[in-house]
């Protein structure tokens, strides 16, 4: 009974968190800009692999060219494209009538927000010289993307609080275009947003001789980062979305809210080094995970696809493994969640959650070994295995023998539960 309620309760307060409306806002934002880092991928891969494969010297450089425009236009500017997008999400979520309003506002606190003075480096490599009134792809691409959530979130909140005190509304009558009127009411909320940026950007200038993006970046970012990308942090937070199944609580709670956007900022990290020729910094990012952690679906399921059609005698398991083999192919895995199925069967819980840990920490230390390439591509999670890890890593032919290790591995650790699993479906259906 106690143990009920606990579930009970548990799984509340989960749904509540998933739900919460800044991750979902969140999650929303991410989802919308998704297929730009995705192009962006696909261009980093053409620019370091096929175009070298097939061109040399100004011909290379100069197709080359094609690949870095669209890094400049989706990586380098990650900043710029999460804050409005944002802005857009919560102020829509939360019923504002204007949310194309609370975009603008968005982006417009952001580079608020920026230094006006940056150091550049010439072409000649002479020196780092100061520059005024310029943006660095530093402070508005992948750098500063935390700094681009957490202002986006926070302009936003303020905006459509400010927005909705009627004597700040300017209202000029029903005979003018409908446009002009939106933006005469929110003339008041947008002059006290912005010249509330400006006021604490000028303060921790002139005081503290920073800005806030670095703040943030430092500060918050880069700790945060560090603890939940890391090998322990994202085995034990990919763990629990996993158990968050065999409760019936989907892993997106944990994965798509916590985990996710620092590893989207991992990838973009690696996609810009990868581009512009450097050491790759992070192992672990949006790739990555669903590469080696996530083959099939979360627990990869695509293991216990094969384990059951390889030793199960029971025919709705083998059923049901058929007619989601294929999607499962493509790391859809909602026909095996809900009709295997996995919530709340606890011959399960071992193998759902120990599979995929298995499969990061192998991954993880195949590439710090240097036995396999980093993830440099941001590739859809729908690629299927073995193909999305040689995609994945720009084309590395290793990173399939570790996704092979992985699933022969996972097949064996999913057999021994899927016969438990046979033993305990007979006497469930003999003693009805």
């Amino acid at each position: 009974m106690g143990n009920s309620k606990f579930v009970e309760r548990f799984t509340m307060f989960a749904s509540k968190l998933g739900n919460e409306i800044h991750l979902r806002s969140l999650r929303d934002a991410f989802a919308t800009i998704m297929p730009l880092y995705i192009l962006a991928g696909l261009a980093v891969l053409i620019n370091n692999t096929v175009f070298q494969w097939l061109l040399s010297g100004d011909a290379l450089t100069g197709a080359q060219y094609w690949g870095t425009l669209i890094v400049n236009g989706t990586l380098n500017i990650s900043s710029l494209l999460i804050a409005p997008v944002i802005g857009y999400m919560l102020s829509q979520n939360k019923g504002y009538e204007n949310p194309l309003a609370a975009a603008v506002i968005s982006l417009a606190s952001l580079v608020v927000m920026m230094p006006n003075v940056i150091g550049i480096t010439p072409l000649d490599g002479s020196g780092e010289v100061l520059a005024q009134g310029a943006l660095s792809f530093s402070n508005i691409g992948t750098g500063a993307m935390f700094a681009g959530v957490i202002i986006g979130l926070a302009a936003t909140e303020i905006f459509v609080w400010i927005s909705s005190i009627k004597r700040l509304k300017i209202n000029l009558g029903d005979s003018i275009p409908p446009a002009v009127g939106k933006s005469f009411n929110v003339l008041i909320p947008f002059i006290l947003v912005m010249s509330g940026f400006a006021l604490i950007s000028a303060v921790l200038n002139n005081v503290f001789h920073t800005d806030l993006v670095h703040i943030i970046t430092m500060l918050i970012q880069e700790p945060l980062r560090t603890a939940t990308t890391g090998l322990l942090g994202c085995v034990l937070l990919y763990s629990l979305g996993n158990f968050l199944w065999i409760l019936g609580i989907h892993q997106s709670v944990i994965y798509s809210s916590i985990l996710e956007p620092l590893l989207i900022v991992n990838m973009t990290q690696n996609m810009a080094a990868y581009a512009a020729g450097e050491a790759i910094p992070n192992i672990i990012n949006v790739a990555f995970v669903p590469a080696f952690g996530m083959m099939g679906g979360s627990g990869s399921t695509i293991c216990l696809l094969i384990a059951t059609l390889l030793v199960s005698r029971n025919k709705a398991t083998r059923g049901v493994s058929q007619m989601a083999f294929v999607p499962g192919l493509f790391n859809i895995n909602e026909p095996v969640i809900f009709g295997y199925s996995i919530v709340y069967n606890v011959c399960m819980l071992i193998p759902f959650v120990l599979t995929p840990a298995i499969g990061i920490v192998i991954g993880y230390a195949a590439t710090a070994m240097n036995f396999m390439n980093e993830c440099v591509v941001y590739i859809p999670w729908t690629t299927p295995p073995l193909l999305s890890g040689y995609l994945a890593t720009g084309g590395d032919v290793r990173a399939i023998v570790v996704q092979l290790v992985i699933l022969i591995l996972g097949i064996l650790l999913y057999i021994p539960f899927v016969k438990m699993n046979d033993i305990v479906m007979e006497k469930t259906m003999a003693s009805e």
